[in-house]
């Protein structure tokens, strides 16, 4: 892989997108982003606020930009938000710009790590373990179709899932 090749983490909420891409991102001494905190940095308030006000449409809108934005800029691990892969458009941007990294893991362990999280409003519902199969069953064929590597994030802690990317894509 080229040394400026964009590396892209994708994955449901509570995956481990986020911790994994700090430690790949310093491993490979690279610069690290997440869309999500991206967006909270651009509009000054937190996600379920612009869920609260815009709506899920408007926060995608958002979200859209700030992958456009990301992509282009060469030589960075990225975590995206979990729902980044509804866009036609992000899923084309990141898997013909990167490396896409899918973190499966399944939803009942997804539900345990995001249980107390009332940063998540698609999780703000009677039953999130059924809004998280749901989910999962809608994207992760989207995970599939965008990704170019496929990890089973419920196996391994973090630092297991850094050092078997820095295997499959060689230390750069």
């Amino acid at each position: 892989m080229e040394k400026q090749t964009n590396i892209y983490l994708i994955g449901l909420m509570g995956a481990g997108k986020t911790t994994v891409g700090r430690q790949l991102a310093k491993r490979l001494g690279r610069q690290f982003f997440d869309s999500d905190h991206e967006i909270v940095e651009r509009t000054g308030v937190p996600i379920p606020t612009i869920f609260e006000i815009e709506g899920e449409a408007g926060f995608r809108r958002r979200e859209a930009q700030t992958i456009q934005e990301l992509t282009e800029t060469p030589g960075v691990v990225l975590a995206t938000g979990g729902g980044v892969v509804i866009n036609p458009e992000n899923r084309q941007r990141l898997h013909g710009s990167g490396w896409v990294v899918y973190l499966d893991v399944p939803p009942l362990q997804l539900f345990e790590r995001t249980k107390h999280d009332r940063n998540r409003p698609l999780l703000q519902v009677a039953n999130p373990l059924a809004r998280l199969e749901e989910l999962h069953a809608i994207r992760d064929p989207l995970y599939r179709e965008t990704a170019h590597l496929v990890v089973s994030g419920g196996q391994l802690l973090a630092t297991g899932i850094v050092h078997y990317l820095l295997k499959e894509f060689g230390e750069l």
